[in-house]
């Protein structure tokens, strides 16, 4: 998984990572504002869930401490961090701020 998770980080592809968790009731609300995000940005964003209860390594290495966490990456350069919700509408003003 961490190799396929590095080269996807790694392309020239704005890639937004959500770290949840199954048992997770933010993380089960943040599904369909992605969803709905990956529906008006289309091409723009590529987004990755990773669950950290089946990719630990990967929880630990990007220091996620609590779930939902979103990071969002361009070309293996992490260009924002939060933990939390956030509505459809913030996630595309953030990622439409960081795409070039």
């Amino acid at each position: 998984m961490n190799t396929k998770f590095n080269t996807l980080i790694n392309e020239r592809q704005l890639t937004l990572v959500d770290f949840y968790a199954d048992w997770c009731g933010p993380c089960k609300m943040l599904a369909p504002i992605l969803q709905e995000v990956k529906a008006i940005l289309k091409d723009e964003v590529r987004i990755i869930k990773i669950n950290v209860d089946q990719h630990q390594d990967l929880a630990a290495e990007f220091m996620v401490r609590g779930v939902p966490t979103m990071l969002l990456f361009n070309e293996g350069k992490m260009l924002w961090r939060q933990s939390g919700v956030l509505s459809a509408q913030d996630l595309v003003t953030i990622i439409r701020q960081h795409s070039k």
